[in-house]
């Protein structure tokens, strides 16, 4: 299966389980990798046959303002949501790095989601995987 990875999108996010965390936003660093057929893209060399990722790190970039989080895990959850429901790719991966500790590189977290088409709903009604 074909990929298509943003590795170590910087953004400023107000995330953290106390509120002095979250009175400002803090360097996160976010990777996002969609699995995606893209051999239609590559055969005719058209952008329109793949996921575009200058619009999916515009989408990334703008998700935080207005917004906070407490968890990390929340966030990666809500970019993994934005990422199914607006691009398509069979399955999204996102790492949330964050940089609370002086001695430790950072702290991250990590998730997968597959899309559900409605194929993959109805299967999944009959407990098929």
């Amino acid at each position: 299966m074909s990929k298509i990875t943003i590795t170590d999108l910087e953004v400023f996010f107000c995330v953290g389980v106390l509120d002095e965390e979250r009175a400002q936003p803090q360097r996160l660093l976010l990777t996002v990798e969609m699995e995606f057929d893209f051999s239609a893209a590559a055969a005719s060399d058209r952008a329109t046959k793949t996921i575009d990722y200058n619009q999916v790190t515009e989408h990334l970039l703008k998700l935080g303002h207005g917004r906070n989080w407490k968890l990390i895990e929340k966030l990666a959850t809500d970019i993994a949501d934005l990422i199914l429901s607006q691009f398509q790719p069979q399955s999204v991966t996102v790492e949330v790095k964050k940089f609370p500790f002086p001695l430790a590189r950072h702290v991250s977290v990590s998730l997968t989601k597959r899309s559900r088409s409605p194929g993959m709903i109805k299967r999944a009604a009959w407990g098929i995987p």
